[in-house]
């Protein structure tokens, strides 16, 4: 009977908190929650901004000219970053860090005015994917002075994978994992139900959902403007930024979410989705069958505009 019992497990990582639905023998739930944590732990320690010792931190201090050779969980990551970042012309980058810093959502801190147009100018000069030297092969990446790497738009993703990824070779086959609001979920419920994940109605306090998606074997990512974001001169600043203006996107799109294999890939295009807006994100994610919902302001309301692949998702829960 234990073997059947349905648990929850839970923790803090990445500035949000962690956790996990699973099946499993009350037994096995000490270690399963350290191998949790482990697995979090090291996505932290290696790609966190906020961490002064973290790899990323190490190399965004680092002088022009310095190679550093990444580990294998940084690499992959990046590896997904600077695919989206060709496939989406820029729109997604993760040399965005001084932006991130400059419009105060980074480990500089907050801010409450808008920065000037030499601070801008300044931060822009710094930001640009193609200007990384980076050799996939020996995991071999060249800082070219100045460039501050962000990864926190697909990290939380990858951390997701990890740890649904590890469960499944401990053999726990029916678990749902989340990490500050991303899932990705395997297997069903001890009833033999699906795992349904509502998909929050902007301003609503979580209590109405845009869409319900069952989840087995497969992501999902929301990135929204309405969670981080400040005020300043009349108007709201999100803390979404676009790499190739140097600003926050504009208000028009509400949310973006993505479903896929992966809940990194989820994670990151979600973002990406978000840059290019209502209708070129929209076009992009139907040119590659992406299963995606766009929540878009109209008057005092949202409507939500889904593609043929999220559609079909969405009458199958």
């Amino acid at each position: 009977m234990a073997t059947t019992a349905l648990h929850t497990l839970s923790g803090a990582t990445m500035g949000t908190t962690w956790s996990v639905k699973l099946i499993a023998a009350v037994s096995a739930l000490p270690a399963l929650e350290r191998g949790i944590q482990a697995r979090l732990d090291q996505v932290v320690a290696q790609m966190s901004t906020w961490e002064r010792g973290s790899d990323i931190s190490r190399y965004n201090r680092a002088g022009a000219g310095s190679r550093h050779t990444l580990p294998a969980e940084f690499a992959e990551v990046l590896d997904a970053a600077l695919t989206l970042a060709a496939d989406s012309d820029g729109a997604y980058d993760p040399t965005i860090g001084p932006l991130v810093d400059l419009w105060g959502f980074g480990p500089a801190g907050a801010c409450a005015q808008t920065p000037t147009a030499d601070a801008l100018a300044d931060a822009r000069a710094r930001v640009g994917w193609r200007r990384l030297g980076y050799d996939a092969a020996t995991r071999a990446l060249t800082q070219p002075g100045g460039a501050c790497l962000d990864l926190s738009s697909i990290a939380k993703g990858y951390g997701v994978d990890r740890v649904a990824d590890w469960l499944l070779a401990q053999g726990v086959e029916h678990c749902l994992v989340e990490v500050g609001g991303e899932l990705r979920g395997h297997g069903r419920r001890p009833d033999g139900s699906a795992w349904r994940v509502a998909v929050e109605r902007p301003g609503s306090d979580g209590d109405a959902a845009t869409a319900v998606i069952a989840l087995d074997g497969d992501a999902i990512a929301t990135s929204g403007d309405y969670r981080r974001y400040f005020d300043a001169d009349g108007r709201r600043y999100a803390h979404t930024l676009d790499p190739r203006s140097g600003a926050p996107i504009d208000g028009e799109l509400a949310s973006v979410t993505v479903l896929h294999a992966q809940c990194m890939q989820a994670d990151g295009l979600a973002t990406a989705l978000s840059v290019l807006g209502a209708r070129e994100g929209l076009a992009y994610a139907n040119r590659r069958g992406l299963a995606a919902l766009f929540v878009v302001r109209e008057g005092e309301g949202f409507v939500a505009r889904g593609t043929p692949a999220f559609v079909a998702r969405q009458r199958a829960a």
